[in-house]
């Protein structure tokens, strides 16, 4: 009866021991594992919860064990924080509550310089960054607060220009561009379909001053074989006989230029026209006179 009672004695305090160690370690917190404590008095924790982690350049150096009102201290909150035994913390180090834009708070250690280190247990100096949130609020918002003016200034300005009739009438103007932009580009969308016939057209012309320029060539040839020295030489023969001709009829001693130049004979020469005339007349009308017929 004994046996089983200590068996179950065992087991209850076995089963309490795994309850503990289970509990702690889903509060990240290693039972095993050996760790220094350090207490930090905040007058704000900005939402820091317990197995919060404490960072290190970024590495998790340990966490956040206890948090509790510091009732004889109104207005501040203590912190314990359970770190790494082998981590030793300068004196004059600060461990600053960090929140992330999530909401979430995690406590970072800065350390200084100093040669000296701080006892286990020693309180460390606590610090609350605003968060990016905060920073956003005290940075970014009075920039904003001077740039609505100027935005009310600007919409302003916007909505005196698009009531403007100059602006409406430069949009209306700008519309018939367009249109008459995209009337051109049918007309030059006709033309180019008219550009297969047109340079057939000119193919055709081509053929035709292919053919023009053969029979110019054909000339050329025929005008090359004829005698051309030949004929310029007699062309020259007949031009000085004429030149000649042209002398002597304008010089008055010569044969043509007397028949050409002297009235005694054309006088002569009419005087015979007329009795010639004279004697065809008689003869006409005596022929008897001058013809005289004998009977045999």
């Amino acid at each position: 009866m004994k046996k089983k009672e200590i068996t179950i004695g065992i087991c209850v305090v076995l089963a309490l021991c795994f309850l503990f160690v289970g509990i702690e370690y889903l509060k990240g917190i290693n039972v095993f594992k050996p760790a220094n404590y350090y207490e930090v008095s905040y007058t704000d924790v900005n939402g820091l919860a317990l197995s919060a982690p404490v960072t290190l350049n970024g590495y998790k150096v340990g966490l956040v064990n206890n948090i509790e009102y510091e009732y004889d201290n109104p207005g501040h909150i203590l912190v314990e924080l359970s770190l790494d035994k082998a981590l030793k913390v300068p004196s004059g180090s600060e461990a600053v509550i960090v929140t992330d834009m999530l909401g979430t708070a995690t406590v970072v250690l800065k350390l200084s310089d100093s040669k000296d280190f701080h006892n286990v247990g020693d309180k460390l100096i606590g610090k609350t960054d605003k968060g990016l949130m905060a920073n956003v609020s005290d940075n970014l918002m009075p920039t904003v607060s001077n740039i609505i003016p100027k935005i009310d200034s600007l919409v302003t300005a916007i909505n005196t220009l698009v009531a403007d009739p100059a602006l409406r009438n430069s949009v209306q103007r700008l519309d018939g561009i367009t249109s008459n932009l995209e009337k051109s580009m049918i007309q030059l969308n006709r033309s180019v379909n008219t550009l297969p016939g047109i340079m057939t057209n000119v193919e055709g012309s081509t053929e035709n001053l292919n053919k023009i320029t053969g029979n110019i060539a054909q000339v050329s040839d025929e005008i090359a074989q004829m005698p051309i020295d030949s004929t310029m030489q007699n062309l020259q023969a007949t031009t000085e006989n004429l030149r000649q001709l042209t002398e002597e009829l304008n010089n008055p001693n010569s044969t043509l230029g007397l028949l050409m130049h002297d009235p005694a004979l054309y006088n002569n020469l009419n005087n015979t026209v007329s009795s010639l005339d004279s004697l065809f007349v008689d003869i006409k009308k005596n022929p008897k006179r001058y013809i005289s017929i004998k009977l045999l």
